[in-house]
Order: structure tokens, then C-alpha cells, then sequence
């Protein structure tokens, strides 16, 4: 995890990863700076949101690169590869808003029945990892603002992942994790 000040840390990464968005929208390639405290690896996700509307998001669950190199590849991801939305365009750049996630370690979580995984979420502070016959997905904790109810988030990413909502979840695995979060115009962490 990162352990610089968090005035910079902050500020550091959304410009890093609009820079990243700009340079792909015009075609060109990207390298974030050789900052020390960019080389820890660090797992993220970059949101673009569009008049309050979701524009794309990709991200990466686990530490397996440097927090500068996941920023711009996700960033990157995000503009022009989310399969959900067509590539942003020259003329979007000005009116989308980015968030950077920066995800925690994922723990996993030890449940009997439906009511024990439950009770054990935490609305609007976990992330969740559902892995299940071999497919996998996740919501960010931001995403409980539109599924308040644990029965709901899990049976939603069950259809994310293409897993058929009848299939028992004691079949499946899930860990949680927690996100610090900046989102441009805010001057500090929400």
C-alpha cells in the first residue's frame, strides 16, 4: 500500500491518469513519472463518469504492477477499452470527471449460508470479489450506492460474471476489500 502524504498522493494520481486519458485519445503513449513512491505495486481502478453517468472503468484486483503503471494502463482501459462504452472522444475530454480507486489487500471471506456471507458485508465500505466456476467479477464500494441490499450486490455480481443466479453461493468464493478514493474537484480523499 502507499504511504506518501496523502495532499499529494491524492492530486498526484488523478493528474496522472487525465494525462493518461489525453495522451490515448490523441493516439499516443503514455509513461507515468519514476517517482519512488510510483514504483510500489498497488492495485486500482480509474472511473470516468459523464454528467453524472457512468463512461467507463476498468481496474486491477491484485498488486501485480507499480501504482504508476496500473494508473495509466487503467486509465488508458478505461477511455478507450471498456466493452461496455465506445472509445472517449477528443471532444469528451473536457466534460468527463475521473476517480482513482486505490484497493486494499483482498481478504477472503469464511461463510456457511447465504445469511452468514451477508452479514458480514459492509454497505458502502467493501469491495467484493465473487469467484465461481471459474469466472470472476467485482463492484467497488461505491457501487452499493445503487445496491444497498447484500442479497442484491451478490445475486448482480453473480450476473456480472455470467454465472447463473440459481447457482449456490457456497459453491463460490468471495473477499471483500476497502478503496481510498479521490475524485477530481475534490481537494481531499472521499
Amino acid at each position: 500500500m502507499v504511504t506518501t502524504d496523502l495532499q499529494i498522493e491524492g492530486p498526484a494520481l488523478l493528474k496522472l491518469a487525465r494525462r493518461s486519458i489525453e495522451a490515448a485519445v490523441h493516439g499516443k503513449h503514455f509513461l507515468p513519472p519514476s517517482h519512488e513512491w510510483l514504483q510500489t505495486p498497488a492495485a486500482t481502478f480509474v472511473t470516468l463518469m459523464h454528467d453524472g453517468e457512468l463512461r467507463g472503468c476498468i481496474g486491477s484486483i491484485e498488486p501485480l504492477r507499480p501504482l504508476g503503471e496500473d494508473i495509466v494502463n487503467n486509465a488508458r482501459g478505461a477511455a478507450l477499452y471498456d466493452p461496455r462504452f465506445s472509445p472517449l472522444t477528443k471532444d469528451e475530454l473536457e466534460e468527463i470527471d475521473i476517480e482513482v480507486s486505490l484497493l486494499s489487500l483482498p481478504q477472503p471471506l469464511e461463510f456457511q449460508t447465504d445469511d452468514s456471507l451477508y452479514e458480514q458485508l459492509r454497505p458502502g465500505i467493501d469491495g467484493l470479489i465473487f469467484h465461481c466456476e471459474g469466472r470472476r467479477s467485482t463492484f467497488l464500494p461505491q457501487v452499493w450506492e445503487q445496491l444497498r441490499e447484500p442479497a442484491r450486490f451478490v445475486e448482480e455480481l453473480k450476473r456480472k460474471a455470467g454465472v447463473p443466479p440459481q447457482t449456490p453461493i457456497q459453491r463460490c468464493s468471495f473477499a471483500r476489500y476497502t478503496v481510498r478514493k479521490w475524485r477530481e474537484g475534490d481537494l481531499q480523499e472521499v
